[in-house]
This record gives C-alpha cells, structure tokens and sequence, in this order.
C-alpha cells in the first residue's frame, strides 16, 4: 500500500470494500447485471455462463464492491455456501419471465436464508441465518413479454416473510442497465447504514 492510498484512508477519501455474493438460478441475469455495473471500458462485450463462478469489481460515489458471482446451474449450487461467510451483502437474481423456475428460486432462497452454518473447534463459522445481511433482489428480464411485475415476484417468493433482514426488490433489465442503479443505491445505503 503506498503513501497517497494510506493518506487517503487517513482522511476518509478511500472507498470501503464490500464482499457481495450474487446469486440466482442460471440464466437469470446475474453476470450481465454485474457487467452492466461496471464502468462502460471495463465492461464485457459478450457475456457467456459463468461457470464455478467469478470475482469482478464496481464502484459507487462511497464504497467499493467486490462481487462473487456465483453459477446458477444445478451442479453448482451447493458451492454457494462456501461463500456466505464472506458476503456483507447479497444480490439475488430472478428471471421474472420463467414462471416455471419460480418454485426453485424460492426453494433456492429459502436454502439460503434457513443455512445454519456450522461450527469448527466450537467456533461459529458465520452463516446467512443469524446475520443480517441486506438482501437486493432483482426481478430482472421486464423487457420480456412473459415477465411478471416485482411485486407478483415478491409474492411468489414470499418475501413479507423476511423480517430479519433488510430487503428490497427492484424490476430490473439488465441488457438496458433499467433498474440496476435505484438497486445499488438502496444496497450502498443499507451497506452504510449498517457500518456506522
């Protein structure tokens, strides 16, 4: 760490970094969302599946966000809980126009949310359960015909249910970057809100 970036730690100009997991079924628009966040010259032009998952970075006006964007595909899944104990928040993305996969996505949710981590040598390794993280999700895709409004998103996947932690769904288009901004600025301040 050089001179100006401890200066600037010192004086409260640098960025706080944030550990975000994205999750979500695949082909629900989680690494376009992240690509879409980036500054345009870092951006990817073709978006392929991540498979595993990926580590990428954005900025907003005060924090600095590194985000594990993790595979959807069913083969996948279970790693999605070697990384909970990293994330200070998550972005959960839903294909609002695959009704069918709606039923997963909340099983998928609800996974996530009941998770109790576990203990090693009588330490608890932090888990999603009793933390409170805040929760963004996404109902991305609205530039599809078939797609469903947040708020119906909302009911299918019983969020009202969630009251231990803060959350908030935003209708989302990724391809058009709709959506995306209103999100990340309720997650900064949730973020903020919870460091002070």
């Amino acid at each position: 760490m050089g001179l100006f970036d401890k200066l600037a730690g010192w004086l409260g100009l640098k960025k706080k970094e944030v550990h975000v997991l994205c999750l979500g079924l695949d082909n629900s628009g989680k690494t376009t969302i992240i690509n879409k966040l980036k500054p345009s010259n870092a951006q990817t032009q073709d978006i392929v599946p991540t498979i595993g998952f990926s580590i990428e970075k954005f900025k907003t006006s005060s924090l600095s966000f590194t985000v594990f964007d993790m595979s959807g595909q069913g083969r996948y899944r279970n790693l999605w809980e070697h990384y909970y104990k990293e994330g200070q928040a998550i972005i959960f993305v839903i294909d609002s126009s695959d009704k069918l996969r709606m039923v997963v996505a909340k099983e998928e949710l609800d996974t996530l949310l009941n998770h109790p981590g576990c203990s090693l040598r009588r330490t608890a390794v932090t888990d999603i359960k009793h933390r409170r993280l805040p929760i963004l999700f996404f109902a991305n895709k609205m530039d599809l015909r078939d797609a469903i409004s947040s708020v119906k998103v909302s009911q299918l996947l019983s969020l009202e249910n969630i009251k231990d932690k803060p959350w908030h769904i935003c209708a989302s288009d990724a391809l058009k970057g709709e959506g995306l901004q209103e999100g990340v600025d309720w997650l900064q301040d949730q973020i903020q809100a919870t460091k002070t």
